[in-house]
């Protein structure tokens, strides 16, 4: 859909007046999955689809929310939006909005907004945080407020946890407010410092593979993993004073593994360790213009998401086992949360029709679910439009 169109859409719906438009992007994660909440690096980049979000102010003292994607609208008192909608999509927003007013923020004016979404819903490539982001962007934009980008990603952030009761890292809604067109974002959520580095890949594309098998981070799973990785830490901590998992190197892990007695605990924990420095060896690797390298790192990091966190499935694992099968795919595994999604491959430009058309058909055929493909552009991050 167009930005013409969406102008359209909010004509019809709200009627006639000025409008300002936004967007914010969803992201992929090119490596370093599940170590955000465990204070380590990730290595995630945004993408040119995301969530837009047209607004126009009122004087009304009410907001309104619609979306072209959801069913479900809103009228809320400017005084409630720090109260939840049941289990509704609105909640995102409604908890960003809840954010400003923690810090003392009001708003003198309502407003109208509409969002629409190109991000595919439940696909794991992080429409939610987009959602919050293109929120907080506008919110800080229209009613002048000028907290910056990195504090209205940990709004986005805080929305999640006590709006949407999934407790997220970081990484998502950050990319989403920082990222750069043709970069991604090395990111150490611990400390929040970040570095842009480009994204060089002659002759290579980056390829989404949508499972169509949608994850469900609410499910509890998603919170079971954030528990036990604390676990592992306390585990830890008699013999090595860490805070986080992220604290700690891979071979000063290697000496205190066995203290953790709960094997599912400890292999948890050794996920998210080898991780986070398979994410820095795969930064090194893109830096030198070592793609092989990045590739079998992206192989390594879907293996132990596989074996020992224990968030791939059947599908994801089909996806990234009939990639593997294709000449010319340098490295491919899951990306985002996990249970169902997608995964991120890198693949050569003259395999790419080869990819969509042999994984498609034989991952189909052993799933029964028709999987979509995305030649992905890495784009900006979230924006005024108009």
């Amino acid at each position: 859909m167009t930005i013409d169109q969406l102008k359209v859409k909010f004509i019809e719906k709200y009627g006639e007046g000025e409008i300002s438009g936004y967007f914010s992007p969803g992201r992929v994660n090119l490596i370093g999955e599940h170590t955000d909440y465990n204070g380590g690096f990730v290595f995630p980049c945004a993408l040119s689809f995301g969530i837009y979000c047209l607004i126009r102010t009122t004087e009304r003292k009410t907001v309104r929310f619609a979306s072209l994607n959801m069913p479900f609208e809103a009228e809320v008192e400017v005084a409630n939006l720090n109260k939840a909608i049941g289990k509704e999509w609105v909640n995102y927003p409604i908890g960003v909005f809840a954010q400003f007013m923690k810090k003392g923020l009001s708003f003198d004016k309502g407003a109208d907004l509409l969002f629409y979404g190109d991000v595919p819903t439940g696909a794991g490539l992080s429409s939610s945080a987009a959602l919050e982001v293109v929120t907080g962007v506008l919110i800080n934009d229209t009613y002048g407020f000028g907290i910056d980008r990195i504090e209205l990603a940990q709004m986005g952030q805080k929305a999640e946890h006590e709006f949407a009761l999934v407790n997220c890292g970081i990484m998502d809604q950050f990319v989403s407010a920082m990222g750069k067109k043709d970069h991604a974002v090395f990111l150490n959520c611990d400390t929040l410092s970040y570095e842009l580095v480009p994204v060089k890949l002659d002759g290579v594309k980056i390829v989404i593979s949508n499972t169509n098998s949608p994850h469900k981070l609410d499910s509890g799973k998603y919170n079971e993993r954030v528990a036990e990785c604390h676990a592992a830490v306390k585990a830890i901590q008699p013999y090595q004073q860490i805070s986080a998992l992220g604290e700690i190197s891979w071979d000063d892990f290697l000496k205190v593994e066995d203290k953790i007695e709960n094997e599912t605990v400890r292999r948890r924990a050794r996920h998210v360790v080898s991780e986070i420095q398979r994410t820095e060896g795969a930064v090194t690797a893109l830096r030198a213009g070592d793609l092989v390298k990045f590739g079998v790192l992206m192989n390594g990091s879907h293996d132990s998401l596989r074996d020992d966190y224990e968030v791939t499935g059947f599908e994801l694992d089909t996806m990234v086992e009939e990639g593997r099968k294709i000449n010319g795919v340098i490295g491919t595994r899951m990306t985002g949360g996990g249970f169902g999604g997608c995964t991120v491959s890198l693949v050569k430009t003259e395999a790419i029709d080869t990819f969509i058309e042999q994984v498609g058909k034989n991952y189909e055929a052993k799933t029964g679910l028709k999987p979509l493909f995305y030649v992905a552009e890495i784009g900006d991050g979230g924006k005024k439009l108009f």
